[in-house]
């Protein structure tokens, strides 16, 4: 009767949390064991290790020439990240091994190369990182075992780039076939660049409606998967997140003081592979019945190292503001309410009396430029200390202005 004698036969990766899945980053020092349990002594010829990470991406397109043939394009590209061969045990001068029946651990370690890639399974590629064992034995097959592993390459979103505002404003004329409907537009800023999952991003937005119909506006979190071989593009985006604010009639302007967005669960952006890439963006849409969408896109990097609360004044007021809402990823729903209307907070005589806009005689229904600029940059300015008294205190008789922010 012929019977294998191996029981059990693994790649057991050491890990600091051993409730979890070992997660590595570039340039660390991989440990392990190989693990063979015997039920009877054995003869080994050689165990070897193999480690490697690649990115791979792989597609097929149909192509039809003419009127009955058709073929099939396959586009195909790998780059190799790494690829460490070992052996751990062998025999001299083709001896062979006996090993006893129980369980035998061999020890391994190899250093992870400077620059890797964050671990990816997309549609049409990935990038895998694994090792391998492989067990040869004389008059037996090969008996091979496979283990994966994740590497996280760390983004720090705590940089001057990831840290700078994103701001943006579009417009245009809406159709409804041959017909007219008006203006509309749309002006969004967030405070940043750079967000990790789990934050509240919030979104601050002016929509005009100038058209003769009642616009939806609504903001969304899309992924961008784009995978590159042979000079073709091949890309894939979905949303990941959604909100949706209060319709805006016809003839009205609808503002978000900080609407918030949270972001769900996510991978890092990935920008460094030459085959693949992940993106992500805010997207501000504003539908209008009958005619095309409004877009705004406000490019958005997902990063590995949150927000330092105490970092430095050289980032926005409104990146101290975004840290201040962390307490909403425990206690607000995924899809927070809206706030009250203007109306049931502010009078209709305060409105009229101390919070109209200041006149500019080319204003309009958009918001202008220079003044919007105004805004931003009072909004950014840090906080007085709280010692310090304000040298130039308020006139009654000067008219307040008008901060929509």
């Amino acid at each position: 009767m012929i019977f294998d004698k191996v029981r059990k036969f693994e790649v057991i990766l050491d890990s600091p949390d051993q409730d979890s899945p070992p997660v590595f980053s570039s340039g660390v020092t991989v440990t392990g064991n190989v693990l063979l349990d015997l039920v009877a002594a054995t003869k080994v010829e050689s165990l070897k290790l193999h480690a490697g990470g690649y990115a791979k991406v792989h597609w097929t397109e149909s192509r039809s020439a003419g009127s009955s043939t058709a073929y099939t394009q396959n586009y195909s590209e790998e780059v190799e990240y790494f690829n460490l061969r070992e052996t751990i045990m062998h025999t001299d001068n083709g001896a062979l091994t006996v090993l006893p029946a129980g369980r035998h651990e061999f020890p391994f370690s190899f250093q992870l190369p400077e620059t890797l890639v964050t671990s990816f399974e997309g549609k049409h590629g990935s990038v895998r990182y694994w090792v391998k064992a492989k067990l040869h034995r004389p008059w037996s097959t090969v008996k091979k075992v496979k283990k994966e592993f994740t590497v996280i390459e760390p983004i720090d979103i705590n940089t001057p780039d990831l840290l700078a505002p994103q701001a943006g404003s579009k417009e245009k004329i809406a159709h409804a076939w041959y017909c007219n409907l008006g203006q509309v537009s749309v002006t969004a800023k967030i405070d940043r660049k750079g967000y990790t999952p789990g934050e509240v991003i919030p979104i601050f937005a002016e929509i005009d409606n100038c058209t003769t119909r009642t616009v939806v506006p609504k903001a969304a979190i899309i992924q961008s998967q784009t995978f590159i071989a042979r000079g073709t593009i091949k890309q894939k985006k979905s949303v990941v997140a959604t909100m949706a604010g209060d319709a805006v009639p016809a003839g009205r302007r609808e503002s978000w003081h900080g609407r918030a967005l949270k972001i769900p669960p996510l991978g890092p952006s990935i920008m460094e592979c030459r085959i693949i890439r992940v993106e992500y963006c805010l997207k501000v849409c504003v539908e209008i019945p009958g005619s095309s969408k409004l877009l705004l896109e406000l490019p958005l990097v997902i990063g590995t190292i949150p927000l330092h609360p105490f970092g430095s004044r050289t980032s926005s007021i409104g990146s101290d503001y975004s840290v201040n809402l962390d307490w909403l990823q425990m206690t607000s729903p995924e899809q927070p309410e809206p706030p009250p209307d203007y109306s049931s907070v502010v009078s209709e005589e305060e409105v009229d009396h101390n919070l109209s806009p200041p006149h500019h005689a080319s204003m309009g229904c958009i918001l202008e430029g220079p003044f919007y600029a105004y805004i931003q940059e009072f909004r950014n300015r840090p906080p007085p200390l709280y010692s310090e008294v304000d040298p130039n205190p308020p006139n009654s008789d000067i008219r307040p202005r008008c901060m929509t922010y």
